[in-house]
């Protein structure tokens, strides 16, 4: 089989050409040139990632063992490989050290032989100039200058070394280039760029409020204006009178300094009407463009058939005698329009003799009725960006088959030529970005602005609790790749949970309409103060109010026997001594006793609480949750928006807040411990003169990356016999309400319910291999959570025959029947069982 591999070359991949060097002999590749790097392996099947190319080769090629000889091997490379795709977002002098610890009396990182954790990670320092600035130094990391010599000494890397000449320099900016490098991201150098001399332009188009992929745009040509000491214009589009309005250019400025984007130059398309308009005359006079008066729906059957239009043939004189008609704005001139004389044979469309200039009597928001003929965006942008002096032109990769075009009107009109540098655009499922759809919802009536926090503006996701730091290490993650893919909003919120954690502040609220009375008769009433946030200081103290009397959400009464020692967050131990309950069974009040010189809070229950007392009342509370306003992921061309809308979007429960909740100020971000972050959009006021009422504090609920839609409300699944740890190895696969019936801890696992039991601690076992990746820990906690999941994987082998796969139904033989019991019990069935455990490993991750 014959692969076909094109390297980027103005930005090669080491660790693809050292791949390719090592399996040539046993795989047949042609490598050639290109403007993006693809492996080629059928007309359905093309890889663009380095990473998933890399891999493809080495498994082509098993009897060379790039990939690793089993399966721990294996997922030692991934981790290698991950390291090396993600070593810009991290310090470098760190990731070094961790890299010089790991290859400590080993010749490679993975097994006895070369690997492609070798190959990437070599490829990766050797790829960057800051990196071996970094080796370079005297008495740093011996193991990585042995290990990377060693290599370097070898034939296929030599080889690739010329190839591919010297490392990519990083900003010089005054010996902290490894410290700014951490913070950008998988960032592609920018071909031909120099320090100080780089010119990157924003150009929006005045007709609509920013949304995400307009930040993302933003923020790439803000990253390389600061990483190479630039210049960033910020340059309105007004080609379009008909779109253009003044007003919306006041709310992208404003969305522009929400983004804390600094541009160093405002610049407007229409400032160069008049060279613009000059130019196309030139190319008239050249008969390079002609007027064509060609209706709209018959030019654009012949641009498809490829049929000339019969203005092409027009003389130089016939064509200025109806440019004159279309600057006159007369009927006449108003069915014409100026196209590009290019090639209509063209497998490009956008070269079938595009157009440059049309007619509207439209007046415009700058020059009034000056002008009756604008100039398109394809054929002003490439004039404007060369006058200007923009030498980079960063561009989503949906105008690829634009570029011709670009550089065609360059190439005529003798300018000075930009470079065009290509990224995905930010497709983002359950989305619209759409400006026309999207203000269909406001003029609906369905969503409350263009800042409703529903919405993928600017304005709506910084106001539901999205932080321009999280928006930032985002873009960085994706940094200037161009693969194209439909991203979940997980990964957004991910990061921005990653920015607010360490600082927001915790409170408690309850259900107002769900909450229970305990009473602890010896429990003074008293107010002392306890940290904000456990785990840093600096986010200061708040006072906590304890009392005889105190309330606990329902749910957690439910749960509660009488006995039972129960932790209270910022109090201690408390023991139930006595539980009340309504006809129906429900928990009306409860009783207990402190017990506070018990630390011993292992095995506990931990609950939230508030005191009830009036020298410190609740604060009334509104919390909010948002879905998704589009209930299908991805839309189909032939799809309706209209018949996927969610109508039951937002959601509100009535809280008693924490007393401290009412100093909160509008866009102040907290945790309500174990119900999840939220956003102040509404500050609590006090009983208005006016209205004789007071007004609620509206707390906007901030997702967290997770799966889940919504914040957790109280323990009403929560396992009596497993004690909350932070450790996600789950030992009984079968948390209940009331205890189950168990067999002897030595009994060997036969019945479906065991199945059941370890599929839950397998799928347990791969969260916290995940999020030690994630957490980047050291690697022999990674290696010995690894190890333990294999065990666990060829002990569910073993016991059913099947291999374990994540999502997977308990096998045919636990799905017959359930534990048989005197009385049946719904938890000892095994669906009922992964699904309790499902939902007991989120809540310990949650707390």
């Amino acid at each position: 089989m014959a692969l076909k591999l094109i390297i980027n070359s103005s930005s090669p991949p080491l660790g693809v050409l050292l791949t390719v060097e090592h399996v040539k002999n046993s795989v047949s590749v042609s490598v050639e040139d290109g403007k993006d790097t693809n492996l080629h392996i059928s007309d359905s099947v093309q890889f663009s990632d380095v990473n998933s190319i890399t891999r493809y080769l080495a498994r082509v090629a098993p009897s060379l063992g790039l990939y690793g000889a089993n399966l721990l091997e294996q997922t030692e490379v991934d981790h290698w490989l991950e390291f090396s795709a993600r070593l810009y977002q991290r310090s470098l002098a760190p990731a070094l050290a961790q890299l010089n610890n790991a290859l400590c009396l080993r010749t490679f990182l993975v097994g006895q032989s070369l690997t492609l954790a070798d190959l990437s990670v070599w490829a990766a320092l050797k790829d960057s100039s800051s990196l071996q600035s970094l080796l370079s130094v005297e008495g740093t990391t011996p193991h990585v200058k042995r290990w990377f010599s060693f290599l370097s000494s070898q034939g296929p890397f030599k080889a690739v070394a010329e190839k591919c000449g010297t490392p990519r320099a990083a900003p010089r900016n005054g010996g902290q280039s490894s410290e700014k490098r951490a913070d950008v991201g998988k960032f592609v150098e920018l071909p031909g760029a120099e320090l100080g001399k780089v010119v990157v332009r924003f150009p929006p188009e005045a007709s609509g409020y920013l949304h995400i992929g307009h930040a993302k745009a933003a923020l790439l040509n803000q990253h390389y204006q600061v990483n190479f000491k630039g210049k960033l214009i910020m340059r309105f589009d007004d080609t379009n009178p008909e779109k253009e309005k003044e007003d919306f250019e006041k709310v992208i400025l404003e969305d522009v300094a929400l983004l804390q984007i600094k541009p160093d130059q405002f610049t407007y398309t229409s400032d160069h009407f008049p060279r613009i308009m000059g130019l196309a005359e030139q190319l008239l006079k050249e008969g390079r463009a002609y007027i064509d008066d060609t209706p709209p729906e018959q030019m654009k059957q012949e641009r498809e058939q490829r049929q000339e239009s019969h203005n092409r043939s027009n003389t130089v004189e016939r064509n200025l005698e109806l440019w004159e008609e279309m600057k006159a704005g007369t009927e006449l001139g108003q069915r014409c329009c100026m196209r590009a004389k290019i090639d209509m044979n063209s497998n490009n469309g956008c070269l079938r003799d595009p157009t440059l200039y049309r007619c509207k009597n439209t007046p415009h928001p700058r020059t009034g009725s000056t002008y009756k003929v604008y100039p398109t965006y394809d054929f002003a942008c490439p004039i404007v960006d060369s006058v200007e002096g923009v030498t980079h032109a960063l561009r989503t990769t949906e105008y690829h088959d634009r570029d011709e075009q670009f550089y065609w009107v360059i190439e005529s009109l003798g300018l000075r030529r930009p470079y065009i540098w290509e990224y995905a655009r930010l497709n983002l499922n359950n989305t619209l970005l759409s400006k026309r759809k999207l203000t269909w919802f406001v003029d609906q009536g369905l969503v409350d602005g263009w800042d409703d926090p529903r919405f993928p503006t600017v304005r709506g996701v910084l106001r539901r609790g999205m932080t321009v730091e999280g928006l930032k290490q985002f873009i960085a993650a994706q940094g200037g790749s161009r693969s194209v893919v439909n991203m979940e909003w997980d990964k957004i919120w991910a990061f921005n949970k990653k920015v607010i954690d360490p600082v927001a502040p915790r409170y408690t609220a309850l259900l107002k309409d769900d909450v229970v009375t305990i009473s602890i008769p010896e429990a003074p009433e008293e107010v002392k103060d306890a940290p904000k946030h456990p785990k840093n200081a600096e986010v200061g103290m708040k006072p906590v109010w304890y009392g005889p009397q105190v309330l606990v959400e329902g749910a957690d009464a439910e749960t509660f026997t009488e006995g039972e020692t129960v932790t209270f967050i910022n109090w201690g131990n408390i023991i139930i001594t006595s539980i009340n309950r309504d006809s129906s069974g429900k928990v009306q009040s409860l009783s207990g006793r402190l017990d506070l010189e018990n630390r011993d809070y292992k095995k506990t229950t931990k609950i939230t609480w508030l005191a009830s007392t009036p020298r410190a009342l609740p604060t009334p509370t509104i919390c909010i949750t948002y879905q998704h306003l589009i209930t299908k992921p991805v839309l189909g061309k032939d799809d309706d928006f209209k018949d996927y809308i969610n109508r039951n979007s937002k959601v509100e429960e009535r809280m008693l807040g924490d007393p401290c909740l009412k100093d909160l100020k509008k866009g102040d971000i907290i945790q309500l411990q174990r119900r999840g972050y939220y956003i102040c959009d509404q500050p609590y006021e006090p009983i208005s003169p006016f209205s004789c009422k007071e007004s609620p504090c509206v707390l906007l609920y901030i997702p967290d990356g997770h799966t889940k839609d919504m914040p957790t409300a109280g323990s009403k699944d929560k396992s009596k016999s497993q004690a909350p740890s932070k450790a996600v190895k789950v030992e009984s696969a079968c948390p209940a309400k009331a205890p189950p019936k168990v067999s002897s801890p030595t009994a060997p696992p036969s019945g479906s319910g065991d199945v059941a039991g370890l599929l839950s601690r397998v799928a347990a076992q791969g969260e916290t291999v995940r999020k030690l990746k994630t957490e980047k820990a050291p690697k022999d906690q990674v290696d010995a959570a690894v190890k333990e999941l294999l065990a666990l994987k060829a002990q569910f082998k073993q016991l059913t025959g099947q291999d374990y796969k994540p999502g997977m139904a308990p096998p045919s033989s636990a799905h017959a029947q359930c534990n048989p019991t005197p009385a049946p019990n719904p938890a000892s069935c095994p669906y009922e069982r992964v699904s309790q455990q499902g939902e007991l490993v989120r809540k310990l991750k949650a707390e």
